[in-house]
């Protein structure tokens, strides 16, 4: 059993890996396609900016392990844990290949979602839909931490990519009215010598949001792992070299210091491998963008992947990026977007929590045909 366990704790360190080279793209795609760094030097500037935002908070690690499942309903055995990762991992394998930018944290809650409904026998209340208290903010559940966000932060990554673009413009229009020294300065020439050497900062701002937000999925489902795996007495009489898997306290919501350093480590170190076909499709398919706008995307998304992750939401990093770049592009030229790319990307994020569910679900009805959960 405590094999099984640590396992489990592997195959979630594995999709830190994978979802770090699979997300590079989305902190990197705009600072790359405007030829703003190299592609090595971006990889490198996210992977540093990945693992200092890791470091910070735990509030999505909290959700994760213990807002969505219900575990006075099903009992989170290591199987569990193992088949949701695999659902999670076999869906980011696929697009990935695929070069789409599919959601790693939609694909991860719909395998834990699929295989918990698994777990209890097709028995809905196994998942926490709704939970609401006095103050919203810390309401639980799929709908206020999963199908709002969903909704919400695409919606708010377009509308806050054509609005930074706007201001942006404005500003620069009114130093041309200026005349003398900011006129000068409000040149072509000198706007995308300022804004290449701002979008170093602004795609440094969203590797630390994508840090922040994304590595800490995993952190919660290695905390629900060692929470279920303690209620079974599977970590009964460790040996002392492995005595640092015992949860922190019985709350699932307990996130060891260890934990939070591992996933911010290898989250870095996945990051730092990088994913080239993903930043092809979001750097160069969808609009051809300039330093201004990749400035204007990245400080979008940022923005929003950090709001979310003050609230425990595990928003899509993916979305938010993706519409936000779909923003400035429409406030370029409404006719600039590539439509036939961006409706791949939306089948995408339609498709990921259900067929990331319906694989997690498969393979714990089959763990449970062979006798094996």
């Amino acid at each position: 059993m405590l094999t099984l366990v640590l396992v489990v704790v592997v195959a979630a360190l594995v999709f830190e890996f994978i979802n770090g080279f699979h997300d590079t793209a989305n902190s990197i795609a705009t600072v790359v396609a405007t030829k703003v760094l190299s592609p090595w030097q971006a990889v490198m500037l996210a992977a540093i900016m990945n693992l200092i935002g890791a470091l910070m908070g735990t509030a999505v690690a909290k959700t994760i392990a213990s807002g969505l499942v219900d575990t006075d309903v099903v009992q989170v055995t290591s199987q569990v844990i193992l088949c949701a990762l695999l659902g999670g991992i076999a869906w980011n394998l696929i697009t990935w290949w695929k070069g789409l930018p599919s959601s790693s944290s939609h694909g991860l809650i719909g395998g834990l979602c699929g295989a918990a409904l698994a777990a209890a026998h097709n028995n809905m209340d196994a998942l926490i839909w709704s939970q609401t208290v006095g103050d919203w903010t810390k309401n639980k559940g799929l709908l206020w931490k999963v199908l709002l966000p969903m909704v919400t932060s695409p919606l708010a990554g377009f509308l806050l990519g054509i609005l930074m673009m706007l201001l942006l413009w404005a500003l620069i229009a009114g130093m041309a009215r200026a005349g003398g020294t900011l006129r000068r300065l409000a040149r072509p020439h000198f706007v995308n010598r300022f804004f290449g050497k701002a979008q170093i900062l602004s795609a440094a701002y969203m590797g630390y949001a994508h840090g922040q937000n994304d590595a800490q999925k995993t952190m919660g489902i290695i905390a629900l792992t060692l929470f279920g795996a303690q209620s079974t007495g599977a970590l009964d009489d460790l040996p002392r070299w492995l005595a640092f898997l015992h949860p922190a306290g019985s709350d699932p919501q307990g996130i060891a210091g260890w934990i939070v350093v591992t996933c911010a480590l290898v989250m870095a170190a996945g990051t730092a491998s990088g994913g080239w076909r993903i930043i092809h499709t979001l750097g160069h398919k969808m609009v051809r963008l300039h330093p201004i706008n990749g400035f204007a995307a990245e400080t979008s998304s940022a923005t929003i992947l950090t709001v979310a992750a003050h609230f425990g939401m595990p928003v899509s990093t993916t979305h938010s990026i993706s519409t936000a770049i779909m923003g400035v592009g429409f406030a370029k030229n409404p006719r600039a977007l590539k439509l036939t790319v961006v409706e791949r990307i939306v089948w995408a994020w339609i498709l990921t929590i259900p067929a990331a569910g319906g694989i997690a679900y498969g393979l714990l009805r089959l763990l449970q045909a062979l006798g094996w959960a």
